[in-house]
């Protein structure tokens, strides 16, 4: 599932993929803005920071054993998800949309307004 989940991620509109801390670590990137950061650990499961609203940060965590405060990042803002198999691939996808619509809504004006010209609100905003 990993590699679907890599996948996803980069099917978001626009989404580009970058290495600042090294070679192991995805960054995730609207314009230049990350909503998302993507590793494969050594024991080969992958963990993924996705930004998400403060309350449903909380919430996530509460249900989920595998959604923990963000590594090595605002742990307010960004939970990580532990790609182990135990959170549904549905709840996954809501949060990456989530953590992207997040971003987008972020970016300046004017590259809101062309990215909703270009793709559509529906696409940015699920």
């Amino acid at each position: 599932m990993t590699d679907e989940i890599r996948d996803y991620l980069l099917s978001k509109p626009d989404s580009q993929e970058d290495f600042p801390f090294g070679p192991e670590v995805s960054v995730m990137k609207i314009r230049n803005k990350m909503f998302a950061t993507y590793i494969v650990k050594p024991d080969g499961v992958a963990h993924m920071n996705l930004k998400c609203d403060p309350a449903e940060a909380l919430m996530l965590r509460d249900v989920f054993e595998s959604v923990i405060p963000g590594y090595h990042m605002n742990k307010k803002h960004w939970n990580t998800v532990i790609l182990d198999g135990s959170v549904p691939r549905a709840e996954i996808e809501r949060m990456i949309d989530r953590s992207y619509g997040l971003v987008v809504k972020k970016l300046s004006k004017s590259d809101r307004q062309y990215l909703e010209r270009v793709h559509g609100k529906v696409a940015l905003y699920r």
